[in-house]
């Protein structure tokens, strides 16, 4: 018997779906404008964005955006889970091609940690809201789709 309502399981599903969607349509996007189709690449972020915009609509209905404390502390807990747990685990199960790309993986995951824990910081000292990181405020950080 499952621990969650019904109804949350199924918004978790239905968020998990579409959030994999969005991914999905980025890479495309990425493989597009590497080809040289710009164009191509542009509809496919927009199609990611709605497919976003979908996942958070369950994701909020699923009640599981909770605040900056929650929201932060579950952000936390899920990249140390999969960094300690879920990818070790992977990497022991395949052959040596794929644990390379799961340790580039558990590479990047360790810098989201170490901002996570940053913002973590900065949102618990700030009075209002958190400082931009300087390479958005010189523009170099990746963007938001267009819609």
């Amino acid at each position: 018997m499952s621990r969650i309502p019904r109804f949350q399981e199924h918004l978790k599903a239905g968020f998990t779906a579409e959030a994999a969607s969005a991914a999905r349509y980025r890479a495309y996007a990425d493989h597009a404008q590497k080809e040289g189709q710009p164009n191509l690449a542009r509809r496919w972020l927009r199609m990611a964005a709605a497919k976003d915009a979908l996942a958070i609509e369950m994701l909020e209905a699923a009640e599981q955006i909770r605040g900056l404390d929650a929201d932060l502390g579950n952000a936390i807990c899920e990249e140390r889970y999969e960094n300690d747990v879920l990818y070790p685990k992977m990497i022991r199960d395949v052959d040596q091609e794929t644990a390379n790309v799961f340790l580039r993986v558990v590479n990047a995951q360790k810098e989201n940690l170490r901002q996570l824990e940053g913002l973590r910081r900065e949102a618990n000292a700030a009075p209002g809201d958190v400082a931009l990181p300087p390479e958005v405020d010189r523009g170099t950080a990746p963007s938001a789709p267009e819609s």
